[in-house]
């Protein structure tokens, strides 16, 4: 099940994984592995791949960051395929997600000479970066009869679905906003008049700004560690979030 008709469909270099996460997710269909599963691996993954950089085994954190990333996609894969959206699953994910980033970001620090505040501005930086790329992402699919899964801005506490429980969705919900909520009121600050825009971003822009997305992120990390570029890694994340303006800039000016 695609996330935007055809019409519209951009190349999404965050991505990249989708093709093996279909197939996990199709191999998995009729089995009694549940998303959620598919989630704490992606979060077991992720934690190897962590102690991997603090141990300076780069190749094998870039295989097990990259990993993470599929299973990522798969998650999300296997609910569509087993016809099982979960609250829980989708709010674990994005809290996992922000911890493991968290994570990284400070095993990177500590194998490098990187100072610790631009440590804490690159993550930050990181995650406007994320927060940008699904917001846009978001919008379009909501405006062009995509996936409306998700939401521009997640306010209210859901209704659990059938087989969840709303204690899990309520706590989960609650750290998703106490982790997300600052990053989504700042982009939205910064560029509120994108949801009311009547034309479409381009293609072009928004492959551009899928650079931000959590795939193609950790995919650079992967790439600078084995190439030995692990001092420059947060530094890179510190400047790269200049293009957030960039990108903004662009869309207000043309579309």
């Amino acid at each position: 099940m695609s996330k935007l008709p055809k019409a519209h469909k951009f190349v999404d270099l965050s991505d990249y994984g989708r093709p093996i996460a279909r197939v996990i997710a199709n191999a998995l269909q009729h089995t009694t592995f549940t998303p959620i599963h598919v989630t704490i691996g992606f979060i077991i993954s992720g934690l190897i791949g962590i102690y991997c950089i603090t141990q300076g085994y780069y190749w094998l954190a870039a295989f097990f960051l990259i990993f993470k990333s599929i299973l990522d996609a798969a998650d999300g894969e296997l609910a569509r395929v087993k016809e099982t959206p979960s609250y829980t699953g989708r709010y674990l994910d994005s809290v996992a997600d922000i911890i493991l980033n968290a994570l990284i970001f400070i095993a990177i620090w500590s194998v490098s000479t990187t100072n610790i505040w631009i440590c804490l501005l690159a993550f930050l930086g990181l995650q406007l970066q994320g927060t940008l790329y699904n917001y846009y992402y978001v919008i379009l699919r909501n405006k062009f009869d995509g996936d409306t899964t998700s939401r521009v801005f997640e306010n209210k506490t859901p209704v659990a679905l059938q087989g969840e429980k709303q204690k899990h969705v309520n706590i989960l919900f609650g750290l998703y906003k106490l982790f997300y909520g600052a990053f989504d009121k700042t982009i939205y600050a910064l560029d509120r008049q994108a949801q009311s825009s009547s034309k479409a971003m381009p293609k072009f822009l928004m492959t551009s700004i899928s650079t931000f997305g959590l795939g193609f992120q950790l995919l650079i990390i992967s790439i600078m560690l084995v190439l030995g570029l692990k001092a420059f890694i947060l530094p890179f994340f510190l400047v790269y979030t200049v293009m957030i303006f960039v990108f903004i800039g662009i869309r207000k000016f043309f579309y």
